[in-house]
């Protein structure tokens, strides 16, 4: 069953949603889990799989469904006890976990952004880049910037930050701003890449080359599931249900051309075009069981980011921690 619920989150981020009942099928309760969505992001679009495949019915799972206004309130949904499971970056998680935060993480998406130009660009290399104004999602201390700069360096011995107008902003902002002729290029979340392709803007360099070049192999899932330890203690079969649930939703949009016309109303394509984009990239993010392999690449990937970021981003003094991953069996 899934339920969402109205309520208003400490400090002022608002979640917001309304009940929905679904017929409980025969299937022994798992008991019932708090998951915290931002109401059109990706994870909105298998949760609604979820629904219309009566997927967590079939496994006794009671889903109860917070719609969150902005990414930065599922966070603060968690710590502050509102949400048992959020959406985030497993780099947050291992912060707050340095911190005394006992978390977990499972991953959800391996999907990555691009840097993303005009089909009539002539940009067609990150040299190209030179001179020009490039927008970049996120803050100086976004993980995707910080990575860029430290592939510039190592394949063209300059800094990013040097050859190009970085312009700071909102994803959306910027995907606006290229579209208007704004900027000239664009570093951009998945989701938005994805968009631009679909409206026959090209890819110049895809963040997953990016993480090879830097000895990062294989990419590992940078988003995913994260929860308290606790949480798992007292609701183990109810996690459990739900990251099966994610999975068997996944296959079918994986699969299925119709399950995605299904949540068409949630993705807003523009077109036709742009939904067939969204779903290869999709479909090409949704993660293989986490391994021992990819727990070292992360590995890899801390200190590469903190290299690159100093403590700004994981902060000082964080330490690796494997046992932050839950399929690391540990």
């Amino acid at each position: 069953m899934i339920d969402r619920r109205r309520a208003l989150l400490a400090g002022g981020a608002a979640l917001a949603g309304a009940m929905i009942g679904v017929p409980a099928r025969a299937a022994a309760s798992v008991g019932t889990l708090r998951v915290a969505s931002l109401r059109f992001g990706s994870l909105s679009w298998v949760l609604e799989t979820i629904k219309a495949e009566g997927i967590a019915e079939d496994l006794g799972l009671n889903l109860e469904i917070l719609d969150v206004a902005t990414n930065q309130a599922g966070p603060v949904a968690l710590l502050s006890g509102e949400a048992d499971v959020i959406i985030s970056d497993w780099m947050w998680a291992l912060r707050q976990r340095g911190l005394g935060e006992k978390l977990k993480f499972a991953p959800y998406s391996a999907a990555l952004g691009a840097v993303m130009v005009p089909k009539d660009s002539e940009i067609a290399k990150l040299a190209d880049l030179e001179g020009k104004k490039l927008g970049v999602a996120g803050g100086p201390i976004d993980k995707s910037w910080l990575l860029l700069r430290a592939y510039t360096r190592n394949v063209l011995g300059k800094d990013l930050d040097q050859m190009v107008r970085p312009a700071f902003g909102a994803a959306p902002l910027l995907t606006e701003e290229i579209r208007g002729g704004r900027i000239d290029a664009v570093l951009n979340f998945w989701t938005y890449s994805a968009r631009l392709e679909g409206g026959g803007y090209h890819k110049v360099l895809g963040m997953e080359e990016v993480l090879k070049e830097l000895g990062v192999d294989p990419v590992p899932s940078l988003v995913g599931f994260v929860w308290r330890q606790e949480t798992e203690a007292e609701k183990g079969p109810a996690v459990a249900a739900f990251l099966d649930a994610v999975a068997k939703a996944n296959e079918v949009l994986r699969t299925s051309d119709s399950a995605w016309e299904r949540i068409r109303d949630l993705v807003k394509p523009k077109d036709d075009a742009e939904l067939a984009a969204i779903k290869a990239y999709y479909r090409s993010g949704i993660p293989e069981p986490w391994t021992p392999a990819e727990t070292r690449a992360a590995q890899k990937l801390t200190e590469v980011l903190r290299e690159a970021g100093g403590g700004a981003l994981l902060g000082e003094g964080t330490a690796f921690d494997p046992k932050l991953f839950h399929a690391a069996g540990s």
